[in-house]
């Protein structure tokens, strides 16, 4: 697996992965205050919903290329 990433680099369309190892969803966008360095969480689309999940970024585990994993 590739080096961790900072969230900055984080973009929509990103597989988000639960503590489990089961896919939740796409990133369909990233929250925060880029100018701060502020990461706030992620809407993630599951299952080609309309709607979003909120997952806040004290759930974020670790950040790879490509895929998130929560803890």
């Amino acid at each position: 697996m590739a080096d961790p990433v900072s969230w900055l680099m984080i973009e929509p369309g990103w597989r988000v992965v639960t503590a489990d190892g089961a896919e939740l969803g796409l990133v369909d966008s990233v929250r925060g205050d880029t100018s701060a360095d502020i990461f706030d969480g992620l809407d993630v689309r599951a299952g080609g919903r309309e709607t979003t999940r909120y997952v806040p970024a004290e759930s974020v585990g670790s950040i790879f290329p490509g895929e998130i994993h929560l803890t």
